[in-house]
């Protein structure tokens, strides 16, 4: 798949193992064990998901770099024991173990992603409003975050888009991710703030809003116009899509490294979004 990205832009999905990709993305009939090298030689980098939830296996690990080309990227996420289940607290061997697997990706290892947890405003109203709590916490952690990792934080809150945050965050190297979610504000919006730019590279990730499109999913299988859930695109993003490539190619054309990346529930489809990007950020 030849999208025509300058180098410094990277732009893949947020996992690769869909099943329901298969006869689209993926051929028919592809061992599951085989999607990683054949996406490879789509798309030059993945957001690795999995990774969230459980912290791999060396062999695991190690097969996904055999089976992958020079040159591709591997991003991943931090596991949720350390940013969900201890809210970084007594958790540094967890993030030990965490990045003595995953260095094994060598030069393939792209950012490492903490997301962190919405906090409701009605559940903690002045940590809604301040996240001072959550401030607190990452100060007290990002020294353990190592040097010569690529890092990023996300969160989702816009109110805790603050000076405080911000100033943490660049002090370290630490890469604000920007996220298309219903809470947080567009990078359309936040890029007029220069100083929101807090790292060596930028990280962007298209999620959607995993409620609305899970029952849109359902309902188009309902009615019959869906085979499987993730097949193919059924909301058109073109519109809101494209307010986000002129901060994008902007941020590219001054040499920062950029990494996009796409979820299932953003429109449907992932690599559809992918192509959808590629077409609207090579338009004259």
């Amino acid at each position: 798949m030849d999208l025509g990205f300058p180098p410094n832009l990277l732009v893949g999905t947020s996992s690769w193992s869909t099943r329901d990709w298969c006869g689209s993305f993926y051929p028919e009939e592809l061992d599951p064990s085989e999607m990683i090298s054949y996406y490879s030689r789509q798309l030059s980098t993945v957001e690795i998901d999995s990774t969230w939830y459980s912290i791999p296996s060396r062999a695991m690990v190690d097969a996904w770099a055999a089976r992958t080309p020079e040159g591709f990227v591997f991003s991943a996420k931090v596991p949720r024991v350390i940013s969900h289940e201890k809210y970084l607290e007594g958790c540094e061997q967890d993030l030990e173990e965490f990045l003595e697997v995953i260095s094994r990706l060598k030069e393939k290892l792209g950012p490492l992603i903490l997301q962190f947890p919405y906090v409701a405003k009605g559940k903690d109203p002045h940590e809604y409003a301040t996240g001072e709590d959550f401030l607190r916490r990452l100060e007290r952690f990002a020294p353990l975050l190592v040097e010569g990792f690529k890092w990023g934080i996300e969160i989702r809150n816009s109110k805790w888009v603050r000076p405080e945050l911000l100033d943490l965050l660049r002090a370290g190297n630490i890469s604000l991710v920007f996220i298309d979610y219903y809470t947080m504000d567009p990078l359309p919006k936040l890029a007029q703030r220069n100083e929101v730019f807090t790292a060596p590279f930028v990280y962007v990730r298209f999620l959607g809003n995993h409620r609305e499109m899970d029952e849109a999913v359902k309902k188009a299988r309902e009615e019959g116009k869906r085979k499987r859930d993730w097949e193919s695109l059924i909301r058109d993003r073109t519109g809101s899509m494209r307010s986000w490539i002129a901060p994008i190619r902007d941020i590219v054309g001054r040499g920062t490294p950029v990494y996009v990346y796409f979820n299932n529930h953003y429109a449907g489809y992932a690599p559809g979004s992918v192509e959808l990007f590629a077409r609207l950020y090579n338009e004259s």
